[in-house]
């Protein structure tokens, strides 16, 4: 299974989950960005129905692939 980590950052005069290098809306304090965070990991965790996904890379090219529905990575919040 694989592991995901959302960081609490600021970000924008504000506060802002991340992963990677992606950030989320900016949010007015820490506690709100946590809790919107900690709602997202909860999610991203719940098994759902497999699907065909499309996505595009850094370089542009565009893939598509299944996503299996029970293929859920473990999330946690950190910050």
């Amino acid at each position: 299974m694989a592991h995901i980590t959302y960081e609490i950052v600021e970000h924008d005069g504000g506060w802002a989950y991340k992963l990677g290098d992606v950030f989320s809306e900016t949010f007015p304090t820490h506690e709100e960005a946590r809790r919107a965070a900690e709602r997202v990991a909860r999610e991203q965790s719940r098994p759902g129905e497999t699907t065909s996904i499309e996505y595009e890379d850094r370089s542009g090219k565009w893939h598509e692939e299944t996503a299996r529905g029970d293929d859920r990575p473990e999330a946690e919040v950190k910050g």
